[in-house]
């Protein structure tokens, strides 16, 4: 079969695409989950809640940026369609993704009084996103056709997806933090993993009846008997997690890092499934990969862009998690006492 750039260099693109928006969709998906369990915490807890993800979650971001820009960049035609279908759900997004950048800085420099106001916004915004984000996800599944049904199909997902955050949010805050904050984590994780779990299935099960293409890569043999591995792996990592979160001498002896494995697995899993129901399509039932494509000449140059953005940016991603892991601390944003006469003291004086 011979090589040609027109064939593969959409493929590319759409890889990085998919590889964008599913390291979002794990990496700030967690700490959404943090933000939608905060009002649950105590004022102190909340406070290193907060510490947990505070090096991480604008750098998570960065991954939704990326994922926008292929889709614009590579995929013209495909991004007018989808941004013009998802405009007022993105918007929400954008709004909870905002209110959540301004509470976290301003939750700490407020005044008493006026801290749990940005605490609940903190949270008001997380569960904003999760949701536009689970209401994307489902018109995005159901080609944008808004019948009654595809609109239940994408409310339905809309209000099921903050609790597969929630679980990431808590995996993640069982890791991170130690103590009561800990077993309280265990504690919210047992209460939203059968929710999510019914989500998940109720989802799976009900994405091929409101879109045929989805059904007819699924339910053919011997497809059928192929894509068994990613329920199974899926039933796993369930059956993992809930093992981990009914036992707390588990958690105690260390393997709590065994629940936030599991989700993401679940997670993963899930992605890869969608993108087989997907592919060839980019807009499903609309557009193919190579159909949205830009010009073969203008992918060429982008991906010389990639080829160099996409490395930095993993790069920095695993550099930042390896310098930050561990448990999380209070926040302070007090600097440390300087002696008198060092270069920073009198620099301050200045």
């Amino acid at each position: 079969m011979q090589f040609t750039w027109n064939e593969a260099l959409p493929l590319f693109f759409m890889a990085v695409m998919g590889l964008a928006l599913l390291a979002y969709v794990v990496l700030d998906g967690y700490d959404l989950g943090v933000g939608i369990l905060l009002p649950f915490a105590t004022n102190e807890e909340k406070d290193l809640m907060v510490s947990s993800i505070g090096p991480f979650w604008d750098a998570n971001e960065t991954w939704l940026v990326l994922g926008i820009g292929v889709l614009l960049v590579a995929f013209p035609m495909a991004h007018g369609i989808v941004l013009s279908a998802l405009y007022l759900p993105v918007a929400v997004m954008l709004i909870g993704l905002t209110l959540r950048g301004v509470s976290f800085d301003f939750r700490v420099k407020a005044r008493a009084a006026r801290k749990g106001l940005w605490n609940r916004l903190f949270a008001l915004g997380s569960l904003m996103a999760s949701m536009a984000q689970g209401w994307m996800l489902g018109s995005y599944l159901t080609g944008f056709d808004y019948h009654w049904i595809s609109v239940l199909f994408c409310a339905g997902i809309a209000l099921t997806l903050p609790t597969a955050y929630a679980m990431l949010g808590a995996g993640w805050l069982i890791m991170k933090t130690g103590d009561d904050l800990q077993l309280k984590a265990v504690a919210w994780a047992r209460k939203v993993l059968l929710p999510m779990g019914v989500a998940l299935v109720g989802i799976s099960l009900a994405t091929p009846l409101v879109s045929h293409t989805v059904y007819e890569r699924w339910f053919n043999m011997p497809q059928l008997i192929g894509l068994l591995p990613i329920p199974v792996a899926c039933a796993v990592a369930f059956y993992a997690a809930f093992l981990v979160i009914s036992r707390p001498k588990i958690v105690a002896a260390g393997y709590g890092w065994v629940v936030f494995a599991s989700t993401v697995l679940i997670f993963v899993m899930a992605f890869i499934g969608l993108a087989y129901s997907m592919y060839p399509y980019i807009v499903i039932d609309r557009l193919t990969v190579w159909q949205a494509a830009s010009a073969t000449e203008s992918l060429f140059v982008i991906f010389i862009g990639v080829a160099i953005t996409l490395p930095a940016i993993i790069v920095y991603t695993v550099f930042m998690y390896r310098v930050f892991w561990g448990k999380a601390q209070a926040l302070s944003y007090l600097m440390p006492a300087m002696e008198p006469g060092s270069v920073t003291a009198d620099h301050r004086r200045t």
